[in-house]
């Protein structure tokens, strides 16, 4: 969409004289759909008593294991039985409790962990799978759920924060849905680093820089006046953050450099070991959800040595959050949960991997309110189906919902009229929450 000035310009020469990359990455999340949700319940955060829970947790970090890790190569092992595997079960610090040998450091941390067993998801397929991971919904062509960090974002906004409030960390998350792309996560590809372009290009003085933000008011201005388009409010209201961001200390969060060399090594020298100390970071200053991604769990050939070799990144960095979390007295109002999108099969197929399997796969959560050093579910002798205290993927978003305080019954209304609660038919899992 172009307009013009009385000179000819159009925004799009406007926005190439700025030069400004932080501004046209954050601008980029602006979609024609930004002002079409309607909010249709009150925020529990606010302190009504009747609007639904109060947070438990000020923060989530999501670790999302990409691909679906095999369960019984992980935090479900079935020693001694066929499907097995190479790998040896160990002890953890919760009593009777057993996780596999490349995970010693979770293991020292499990007094901390609920581990959920009995998980399972009604999608099968990586795409729609990982978004009923990220939103509680089955995937609908007609209307695109928001995840769990959109709820958040819009249920509990972050006042004071002058950096994004959800932000994902190696990987794209899932955004807004119907509630626009105002609501989608900040993404940091690399993790570690401050972010691109925080200053204005080199030759773009402090005079020229407020001259080109008043050209460009005036534009708007111009524009929204002749087009009463609702989202150049919006739009303008973006740029007002980006610049905030621009100028705020807290952008150092993103930078590990400002931590030691031990516990940058502690965590792991790898951009997932790298997200997790950033997630640290910027829950300390108050963000309210980050995810962090590690890829590589899709183990159809392979399965044992790639795995082995995902967990010698996870284990550490795990270990090294939930501990880093305790010493800072952080733990108890951070949330931390470790999922992919299902469980690998029982069964070993020809290549020496593990193919889809949600019919039963496990969840690790610790933190903001989550009873640690118990597991709650049980799979089969094999590994392939819940027998007992089964749970939804659905059931987990709504648990973290209602840690984080935002009422799982909440609802918005999509651009079409209907009203979609935060998870479809999920239910905060009780066993888990503490007292």
């Amino acid at each position: 969409m172009h307009f013009s000035s009385s000179k000819g310009l159009t925004r799009r020469n406007v926005l190439s004289l700025g030069g400004a990359g932080i501004l046209s990455a954050l601008f980029s999340q602006l979609s024609s759909n930004e002002a079409a949700a309607d909010d249709s319940s009150p925020n529990p955060a606010a302190g009504d008593p009747a609007a639904g829970p109060v947070a438990r947790a000020r923060s989530c970090i999501m670790l999302w294991m990409n691909g679906g890790p095999s369960h019984l190569d992980t935090f479900d092992p079935k020693p001694g039985s066929k499907v097995a595997g190479p790998f040896k079960a160990i002890a953890t610090r919760s009593s009777g409790v057993s996780i596999c040998e490349h995970l010693p450091g979770v293991a020292e941390k499990m007094n901390r962990i609920a581990l959920l067993r009995g998980v399972s998801s009604k999608e099968g397929n990586h795409q729609r799978a990982q978004e009923m991971g990220h939103t509680g919904h089955v995937p609908n062509p007609t209307v695109q759920a928001p995840s769990i960090g959109a709820w958040v974002l819009k249920k509990r906004p972050a006042s004071g924060l002058e950096i994004p409030s959800f932000v994902s960390l190696g990987g794209p998350s899932a955004g807004g849905g119907f509630f626009g792309n105002p609501f989608d996560p900040f993404v940091v590809q690399r993790p570690g680093e401050r972010p691109d372009d925080l200053a204005p290009a080199r030759a773009v003085g402090p005079g020229r820089e407020q001259a080109r933000r008043a050209f460009l008011a005036a534009l708007e201005s111009d524009f929204a006046s002749s087009t009463r388009d609702a989202k150049v409010g919006a739009r303008t209201a973006l740029y007002a953050r980006a610049r905030t961001m621009m100028g705020s200390r807290s952008v150092e969060a993103f930078d590990v450099m400002q931590e030691t060399e031990s516990l940058r090594t502690k965590y792991g020298d790898n951009e997932f070991g790298r997200g997790c100390l950033v997630a640290r970071r910027l829950v300390e200053i108050g963000v309210p959800f980050v995810e962090v991604t590690l890829d590589g769990w899709d183990t159809h050939k392979d399965n044992f040595e790639r795995t082995k070799g995902r967990m010698g990144i996870l284990d550490p960095a795990l270990a090294s959050l939930l501990g880093d979390l305790e010493e800072r007295a952080l733990l108890d109002s951070t949330m931390v949960v470790c999922m992919g999108e299902f469980g690998r099969s029982p069964r070993i197929n020809g290549n020496e991997g593990r193919d889809h399997h949600p019919g039963a796969f496990s969840v690790a959560m610790a933190g903001g309110g989550v009873r640690g050093g118990i597991v709650h579910g049980q799979t089969d002798a094999e590994g392939a189906s819940v027998v007992n205290d089964g749970v939804s993927v659905p059931d987990v978003i709504a648990t973290i919902a209602q840690l984080m305080g935002v009422d799982p019954r909440s609802e918005a209304i999509t651009p079409a009229g209907r009203p979609i609660q935060v998870t479809q038919q999920g239910k905060p899992i009780a066993a888990v929450i503490g007292s």
